[in-house]
């Protein structure tokens, strides 16, 4: 079977190899202050199999950027970003890139998601920056109905495949984050025709029941998943940093390529990894893939 080989975390790997302080703008702080970081996580990726870059864009948007008075910024840094991944990819010779759609105001937090028109316009925005120098785009870590729809709305006219994750519920996988059924997301995805269905940044375990419900919407599916050992309360406050979340010491990179492995045995086609999932766990899986038989495209 052909299996897409995605990266992995990208925000974590750049605190880590920084040694920063965690702030409220996390992987954007991190790039304006050691903007070489950027592409060497993403030729590490590449090296270890990875064929597709994440762009470092999934928190620049204008609700976070006002906040530290950077917002004439915007543009530069997305096409920071994207320059980037290009060049990794260049030095590697091959891999897709693509451009990170992030949730806008706060993760996993889908009371604060703006009304669809109004978060269209915002990721519109972005698309038009960024589809010059991307090959699809990838909205993640969708935590509502609501959150979905105005991201795909906003990456409708991209001209581009246009994939969309869903962060579930760490107890139960068949639900997002906001307790909507995934299930419930089949009139979007038949309006909106993404080219993939994903779900990300949730634990391992949660992604089984994931997979079976994404799987019936008949479209190829996946799963990347994080490594964090839980999404702790205090970062769902407003403003939070990355350092109230605690990375879980269990999850190596063969015991996550066990996970991933079991997620292709259900069908998924595209696999590879969230927060604090790191390049040896991108290899681990490679090689997982490659022995069972399967071909990286």
């Amino acid at each position: 079977m052909e299996i897409t080989l995605l990266d992995g975390g990208m925000g974590q790997e750049l605190l880590a190899r920084s040694g920063d302080k965690a702030t409220p703008l996390w992987a954007t702080q991190v790039m304006l202050d050691h903007p070489g970081i950027v592409r060497e996580i993403h030729a590490d990726y590449f090296a270890a199999g990875a064929t597709v870059a994440t762009t470092n864009t999934y928190a620049i948007h204008h609700d976070r950027l006002i906040r530290f008075g950077l917002d004439d910024r915007f543009a530069e840094l997305h096409r920071a970003a994207a320059a980037q991944a290009d060049e990794a990819r260049r030095a590697h010779g091959a891999g897709r890139i693509a451009a990170s759609l992030g949730p806008l105001v706060a993760s996993y937090r889908p009371d604060t998601c703006p009304e669809v028109a109004d978060a269209a316009a915002k990721y519109a925005e972005i698309v038009a920056i960024l589809a010059p120098h991307v090959d699809l785009f990838l909205c993640e870590t969708m935590s509502s109905l609501k959150q979905a729809e105005g991201a795909l709305a906003g990456a409708a006219a991209a001209g581009k495949p246009v994939w969309l994750s869903l962060t579930v519920d760490d107890a139960d996988g068949s639900r997002l984050r906001s307790g909507e059924p995934l299930a419930e997301l089949a009139p979007l995805i038949a309006r909106y025709r993404p080219a993939a269905v994903l779900c990300n940044c949730s634990l391992p375990e949660a992604m089984t029941a994931a997979m079976a419900e994404v799987a019936k919407f008949g479209l190829p599916f996946g799963a990347y998943a994080n490594g964090f050992t839980h999404i702790s309360a205090d970062f769902l406050k407003d403003s939070p940093t990355v350092d109230t979340l605690e990375a879980r010491q269990d999850l190596t990179p063969e015991r996550y390529a066990d996970f991933a492995m079991g997620w292709v045995g259900q069908g998924a086609t595209i696999v590879g990894g969230c927060c604090e999932v790191g390049p040896a766990h991108i290899r681990a899986l490679a090689e997982a893939l490659r022995a069972a038989g399967h071909t990286i495209v």
